[in-house]
């Protein structure tokens, strides 16, 4: 079975709508171990002006826990830490009060755009953040209600990357989203696949997730994929 790298995921425990405890997060990867999964980078959701908003500080100790749980518990997957950041234009100030973080200390950043209404601001905020040399990576934009092919085209000709959901390719968000998703991967527009997992039901079936990227580009796209997340890690 591959090694998979998961970019996306709300198993950090307590701190937003994923893992409810530490048990919770434990029982989770257990199944991303057997579904071939080895390292996850924890993004919790920061939204300003929310409960959503535990800073670096409060985030790490809960991550540090939760490491040492999981090597006491001997399971075999590295755990990085993140942010999922809901778009505003203060994320540069977020960074530099240390409210929010790269995925796993990297220039990449993942940033969610509003499910339902357009941010208009979304063009000058990835080009504030290519300013800054950082690299923003847009979440699941297959989900968002007024997403266009030519908006994500857009998107990545302003130097941001595209993250599709597992859950997209199986219909879990309806219909529309996978047929998004779907073309995007036709048309190679996409360069991670994250689970977006928040309970234990999130965990898919990598075969199946890995049959249909196949399905819909190529095996070597889908290697390319794997690829791309590590590069992540590696900054």
């Amino acid at each position: 079975m591959d090694r998979k790298i998961d970019i996306h995921s709300h198993i950090l425990n307590g701190i937003d709508d994923g893992s409810r405890n530490i048990e919770e997060s434990i029982s989770i990867l257990k199944k991303c171990e057997q579904e071939g999964i080895s390292k996850i980078i924890l993004t919790p959701h920061y939204m300003e002006n929310t409960n959503y908003n535990k800073n670096n500080k409060e985030k790490t100790e809960i991550f540090n826990k939760l490491k040492k749980e999981v090597k006491k518990q001997n399971i075999n997957i590295e755990l990085y830490l993140g942010n999922e950041v809901y778009a505003n234009d203060n994320i540069l100030e977020l960074l530099e009060q240390k409210e929010i973080t790269t995925l796993n200390n990297s220039k990449y950043i993942l940033i969610e755009f509003p499910l339902l209404n357009e941010n208009l601001n979304d063009i000058n905020i990835i080009y504030n953040l290519k300013l800054s040399n950082l690299i923003p990576i847009i979440a699941h934009p297959e989900r968002y209600e007024y997403i266009t092919i030519e908006k994500v085209e857009e998107y990545i000709k302003m130097g941001a990357l595209i993250q599709i959901n597992e859950g997209s390719l199986l219909k879990h968000y309806g219909r529309k989203p996978k047929k998004i998703a779907k073309k995007l991967l036709k048309k190679k527009l996409v360069h991670f696949i994250g689970s977006d997992i928040h309970r234990i039901r999130d965990v898919n079936n990598s075969l199946k997730i890995k049959q249909k990227i196949v399905k819909y580009s190529s095996i070597d796209y889908y290697e390319q994929l794997q690829k791309n997340a590590e590069k992540i890690i590696k900054n």
